[in-house]
């Protein structure tokens, strides 16, 4: 149950749960840590204006969020528990990500309680507040009753109970605010466990609180868990027990909704049918995903086993090249220690992809098992309310996690056999044959083709692309095999090969922009290789066009308007990257906004060519970007968060993206305005232009542009290399 542990915890605290809310999007909180995530927005409008005027809440398919307030300090605390909480008159403080932050709450005596007063009043909360969900960063405005309008995830909380019980932890204070110290007694009253420090500030042992009954934690546990379970109540009639399911909703209702609330004219029907039903589909989606589950941990085993054929593959491929290449003659050891390395890159190449593959499939199976054993504990639960709470959300997850090994995952991305193989015998017959001609003391003529010549009409530059044409001289006899063409680095340093055949013309890409190349061809046969032709030097552009690549996109992504414009038909966010990439030099192009709908996070950036293109840019460690809302921004790079940034966008909206690989840093702009500090440093290699969006963005692509003129661009790094 250990891959179970990370639904248990919470993503605020990083402990387990301690009395759970749920959230309209799903997700869980504890109720501690949504007091402290409460954020002060008092230039926002009143919950009522936001939602009739669309600015505040997301029109998610969601809880109807007219049930979501703000506490009022005086309905704050721990419920059953009997201890309350107050908001210090400390100001408040910031965040790491800047926004204002209540300070932690300080535990108080309730006065229905009867439990001994203590100074300091409890001053109201501001108006305008909101909580954002801390996993998917959906904001809620919430009115005035608070954090009682989150119903308590009463099945969550059994959940963790059973599983601390069975790892044998330690039971925690319920009352420290950090660090939680092991508790020493428990108060059967109260229902809340003390450690000695917090029993005696919140639980004296006099007055009314004389009379409690105080035994110990393990004691205390038993008695907790042989207490009858507590009755669902309704959020909005807390008098009111739950005891129908609203269709259209989709929550638990009580009678006094059907007769006074906003469900009087929706279907309904019985509280436990539906439980039954709803765990019924929650059991056949879990079995669809266990029969997955299954297949991954067979495809691990394949893969784990390809990794030892691959060493033992590679290991005897490399003793028959030596064999071969120790049977030539000595001027070939030059060309063997070539052929070795290739080899040996096409090992590692290999083994990282399958290694890579083992990584990400290992990952996606442990949240797999985890969330197949929290549903299984989820369907042990006899509260019905409870469940049907939680269900519907459950079961997306689970279709969706089906769903994520589908589309090839469970499929090699390498095999295991290399396809290369060392044609030595042509090379040794013609070895033998001169060998056997110089015996018979004959003189060989050598004929090697001429200097090819180079067509200038034919030969131009286009973006950072090369195209070069070339032919034989007109009275040359002698046959030619193919033709190696060559180009230096565009920096002065030495030539490459970078084709070898028998075409005559040849289009190179993925050059440096600004930059001048230095190309030459030479022509060979039988007899060896000829001189080259004269030098051509070539130009490439200065300013970058380029567009968005369908052929490296995600499926779901659409593109229009000559592959400028592109949207997704998808609510999951997808990659697509343009169809150059950059090295060199310093380099700036603009996205327009053209549809912001429901407030999503499209992110902008660059990536190397291997991202994965089905999820968030800079999600993952070969992204580096800004993920942007209607309000604020973050910068993101292997799924870590920095320097959020208010100032967000909207319809009309224009993004700038200026990568200077001189300073080697990238810079965010958004409507001709900086957006933050500089975004990322040390960038160094090939990065393609990229974007992730979702069905609520359409941008169009602005390519051959201007630096911008409050940058000063740094001076030329003489150490960057050909794409």
């Amino acid at each position: 149950m250990d891959e179970m542990e990370e639904e248990l915890k919470c993503p605020v605290c990083g402990s387990f749960f301690r009395e759970p809310i749920i959230l309209p999007c799903s997700h869980n909180i504890c109720l501690a840590c949504a007091r402290n995530i409460l954020v002060q927005t008092p230039d926002a409008e009143s919950p009522q204006s936001s939602r009739a005027s669309g600015s505040g809440v997301s029109d998610y398919d969601y809880l109807d969020l007219d049930k979501m307030s703000l506490y009022s300090e005086a309905d704050s605390g721990y419920g059953s528990y009997g201890g309350f909480v107050s908001a210090p008159t400390t100001p408040c403080q910031k965040s790491p990500n800047g926004v204002r932050v209540f300070p932690p709450t300080v535990p108080q005596p309730p006065p229905q309680q009867h439990l001994l007063p203590q100074p300091g009043s409890l001053p109201p909360i501001p108006r305008n507040s909101c909580i954002t969900c801390p996993q998917c960063h959906r904001s809620l405005i919430l009115d005035d009753r608070g954090l009682r309008g989150f119903p308590k995830n009463r099945v969550l909380e059994g959940v963790v109970d059973r599983y601390q019980q069975s790892k044998a932890a330690a039971l925690k204070c319920q009352l420290c605010e950090k660090s939680p110290k092991e508790a020493t007694v428990m108060c059967e009253q109260c229902d809340v466990f003390y450690c000695d420090p917090c029993r005696l500030r919140c639980h004296p042992p006099r007055g009314p609180l004389a009379k409690h009954r105080l035994v110990p934690p393990a004691q205390g546990r038993i008695s907790r868990r042989a207490s009858p379970r507590k009755i669902s109540t309704c959020t909005e009639h807390e008098l009111e027990n739950l005891s129908m399911y609203c269709v259209q909703c989709k929550m638990p209702v009580c009678y006094q909704c059907l007769e006074e609330g906003k469900h009087g004219t929706h279907e309904v029907k019985a509280l436990g049918a539906m439980w039954k039903l709803h765990k019924g589909q929650l059991s056949q989606a879990l079995n669809g995903l266990s029969d997955r589950a299954t297949e991954a941990k067979e495809f691990l085993v394949q893969l784990r086993n390809m990794v030892q054929h691959i060493q033992e593959n590679g290991v005897e491929f490399e003793a028959c090249l030596v064999a071969q290449c120790d049977a030539l003659i000595d001027a070939l050891n030059r060309r063997k220690a070539q052929l070795l390395a290739q080899v040996n890159k096409e090992h590692e190449h290999k083994l990282k992809v399958v290694r890579d593959q083992i990584s990400h499939c290992t990952v996606k199976l442990r949240q797999t098992t985890g969330l197949m054993e929290y549903c299984l504990e989820v369907i042990k639960e006899n509260d019905p309310s409870g469940f049907l709470q939680i269900s519907d959300a459950l079961i997306r997850r689970v279709h969706m996690t089906e769903s994520q090994w589908g589309k090839g995952t469970l499929t090699p991305r390498m095999t295991s056999d290399f396809d290369l193989t060392l044609d030595s015998g042509p090379l040794l017959q013609t070895i033998h044959q001169l060998d056997f001609v110089q015996m018979k003391g004959k003189r060989v003529e050598i004929r090697v083709p001429a200097a090819p010549m180079l067509q200038l009409e034919e030969c131009c530059t286009q973006n950072n692309s090369a195209t070069l044409s070339w032919k034989q001289p007109p009275l040359s006899t002698i046959a030619v095999d193919g033709y190696i063409l060559e180009l230096d680095d565009g920096n002065g340093g030495p030539f490459r090969e970078v084709y070898v055949g028998t075409e005559t013309i040849c289009t190179v890409d993925g050059l440096h922009f600004n930059s001048t190349y230095k190309s030459r061809v030479k022509a060979f046969n039988a007899s060896g290789v000829g001189q080259y032709s004269k030098t051509l030097i070539m130009q490439t552009s200065e300013i970058a066009w380029f567009t968005f690549d369908p052929a490296s996109a995600h499926p779901d992504i659409m593109f229009s308007n000559d592959n400028l414009t592109v949207t997704c038909n998808s609510y999951d966010d997808r990659v697509v990257m343009g169809n150059t990439a950059f090295s060199r030099g310093v380099h700036y192009w603009e996205m327009t906004v053209d549809r912001y709908d429901n407030h999503p996070d499209p992110a902008f950036g660059i990536a190397r060519g291997d991202v994965l293109k089905d999820v968030m840019l800079g999600k993952d460690d070969k992204a580096w970007a800004m993920y942007v809302d209607n309000n604020r921004s973050w910068f993101m790079h292997n799924n870590s968060h920095t320097n959020r940034t208010d100032g967000g966008i909207s319809k009309g909206s224009t993004i700038g993206v200026l990568l200077d690989f001189s300073r080697r840093i990238l810079i965010f702009l958004i409507n001709d305005e900086q957006q933050g500090p500089v975004a990322f440093e040390g960038l160094e290699g090939a990065y393609y232009p990229a974007i992730s969006l979702n069905r609520n963005v359409q941008v169009t692509l602005h390519t051959g542009l201007p630096i911008p003129d409050f940058y000063t661009p740094g001076e030329a790094d003489p150490t960057g290399s050909v794409c």
